[in-house]
């Protein structure tokens, strides 16, 4: 499929899109019944709510809100907001008060869009005098339906309104204002422009290159407030999948019943995914518990050596024997039978993790972008997969590498800039690069990522250390829930570490022992610095972990220590646990918060 020229605006490209006849484009289940809808009703729904949100007051640029977990109608009220000439303000439905009035009051949001009464009321507390609100669950003054009524009647009695609103639309009026996630500050509003979108969909996207088919499904589960998941749809649309919504906590079980072709995730799904097999096997106790984590062991080591260049004898018999008994089995097991590849992307994907899944069958595409670049910038292709590294730039984009290893990305997937932010302080080169905040190099063609710019800290050494290296490695442990590496000016690095405690407890008994008593357990410290020395004994000397602290809980979004992606915020956690992170240093190295071997 070739690029259009000139693109076609968000609105014309998701109506050529809709208009081909599907049966079912958009699904969601719930209760084990499944709600369709086709690509008719999509666009007509969609339309509806466009002639609506126009005759209640909504201009071209007027801010559109939508505050919710992700359902099929998420998706119907980001093309009609599109349709309507307006602008789509996706938030996070875990949003905490003060980011929503900040966002609302920033972004002059003029209706808003809830998931149900209790959002509504969430929405309601934050901001003052919130604009008009409509429920996706029907359960307040005005719901989606009624809102679809009025406009489909709006619709009936003209037909031609939707075709002058599209037409009003140009290729670069904004199209989306979305806030960064503010794990280091006040979120920035990033402005997106349709073309910024529509190019970003068409570069990445292409059928020949993705692999994608018409008629294939696609299994929606990150958040379609993330830029992520909000183009991967569009993306989807244009290859004419069906796409399937679904949630975190039915992310499984809708895996089994849809047997999806395409899955985007997050590195923190795969490594659940791989804990939750191992640890499994292990709960059940006899021989699985042993068998299991050897097999897939067993190929790791395979597919490991396969990109190395040499297989002995050796790792054959046992890759085989590995498949034959236990991995064959696991990838019908959770419904991925007909997956192509996975993509994964938004943080760092650890090469094991990756083999491991190659283990399973299970191939990964790993991919590089960011809100600011629509967002994709490189990709692995299904044909051209290099492990450890975030893939090649996507066609009519140009990455360089700064003096100072930042990555600079140039193309028109570019945002147009942060939203009333001065000039001076845009992120910007002389020569019309955006500066990515990010650290990398190319392995010949493709990009690898090294770590954040600002995220980067030296110790006592002078050595600078990255601390996603060291995160990422800690948690290809199934022992380990969440960890935070930290240690500036200090002679080693160290973790703060919340454990799998759910597992941790079964094997060693734990019975309820609550997470602030078992943190203080000799038992479990003793078996977490194990799994901390262990999966840190690759990295290089300095970078060695001397000290482990752990957390007495998870850390949450509710408790603003986590952003709605599930990144840390460096700065609350530190802040929070200073006096455990203080602590990690000033006790006698051979006291039981030190590592085993120091």
């Amino acid at each position: 499929m070739t690029r259009p020229d000139p693109l076609p605006t968000l609105p014309a490209f998701i109506a050529e899109r809709l208009s081909v006849p599907r049966a079912i484009a958009l699904a969601e289940r719930h209760g084990g019944t499944t709600r369709a809808l086709s690509s008719g009703d999509v666009h007509r729904r969609a339309s509806a709510i466009a002639c609506a949100l126009r005759a209640r007051g909504i201009e071209r640029g007027d801010r559109v809100a939508i505050l919710s977990e992700n359902c099929v109608d998420w998706l119907v009220a980001d093309f009609g907001i599109l349709y309507a000439g307006a602008v789509v303000v996706p938030m996070f439905a875990t949003s905490a008060q003060d980011q929503i009035a900040y966002i609302f009051a920033n972004s002059e949001t003029k209706f808003a869009f809830v998931e149900n009464a209790g959002a509504a009321a969430h929405v309601r507390e934050a901001v003052p005098a919130p604009p008009p609100l409509v429920s996706f669950a029907g359960d307040t003054e005005l719901g989606i339906e009624a809102l679809v009524a009025e406009g489909e009647a709006l619709l009936d009695a003209d037909p031609s309104q939707l075709a002058t609103f599209t037409a009003q639309t140009a290729l670069d009026d904004l199209a989306v204002l979305i806030y960064t996630s503010g794990t280091t500050g006040t979120p920035k509003g990033v402005m997106l422009s349709h073309r910024n979108l529509s190019s970003n969909v068409h570069d990445a996207f292409d059928p020949d290159l993705s692999d994608l088919k018409e008629g294939e499904s696609a299994l929606s589960v990150l958040p379609f407030a993330h830029i992520f998941e909000h183009t991967d749809a569009l993306g989807y649309l244009y290859n004419l999948a069906t796409i399937y919504v679904t949630t975190p906590e039915r992310l499984l079980e809708d895996l089994r019943a849809i047997r999806p072709s395409h899955v985007a995730f997050v590195p923190r799904i795969f490594e659940r995914l791989i804990a939750g097999i191992v640890g499994n096997a292990r709960v059940q106790g006899g021989v699985k518990a042993k068998l299991v984590p050897w097999a897939i062991e067993a190929g790791v080591a395979y597919e490991r050596a396969l990109r190395d260049g040499f297989v002995n004898p050796v790792l054959r018999v046992q890759n085989a024997l590995a498949q034959a008994l236990v991995l064959k089995r696991i990838k019908p097991a959770l419904g991925l039978d007909r997956l192509g590849y996975f993509v994964s992307g938004s943080a760092p994907l650890h090469r094991d993790t990756a083999l491991a899944l190659a283990a399973l069958g299970l191939p990964v595409c790993e991919g590089y972008g960011l809100t600011e670049t629509s967002p994709v910038v490189t990709v692995n292709r299904p044909s051209n997969v290099k492990l450890g590294t975030v893939g090649t730039p996507i066609r009519n984009v140009e990455v360089k590498i700064a003096h100072d290893g930042e990555i600079l990305v140039k193309g028109p997937n570019v945002m147009l800039g942060y939203y009333q932010l001065p000039p001076a302080e845009q992120p910007f080169t002389a020569d019309g690069f955006f500066q990515t905040g990010d650290i990398g190099r190319f392995d010949g063609e493709h990009l690898v990522i090294t770590d954040r710019k600002k995220e980067l800290f030296k110790s006592s050494g002078g050595k600078w250390i990255s601390p996603s290296r060291i995160e990422t490695a800690i948690k290809r442990s199934i022992y380990v829930g969440q960890v935070m590496a930290f240690g500036d000016d200090k002679p080693h690095p160290a973790v703060l570490v919340a454990p799998n405690w759910d597992l941790i407890r079964k094997e060693l008994e734990l019975g309820a022992m609550t997470t602030a008593a078992m943190a203080t357990d000799d038992r479990v410290r003793t078996l977490v610095i194990r799994e901390v020395e262990t999966h840190t004994a690759d990295l290089a000397a300095f970078e060695q972990v001397r000290r482990v602290a752990l957390l007495p809980r998870d850390l949450t979004i509710e408790d603003d220590e986590l952003s709605p992606t599930l990144k840390v915020k460096r700065r609350v956690v530190e802040r929070r646990y200073a006096a455990l992170i203080e602590q990690a240093y000033t006790e006698d190295l051979h006291q039981r918060n030190a590592l085993l071997h120091v």
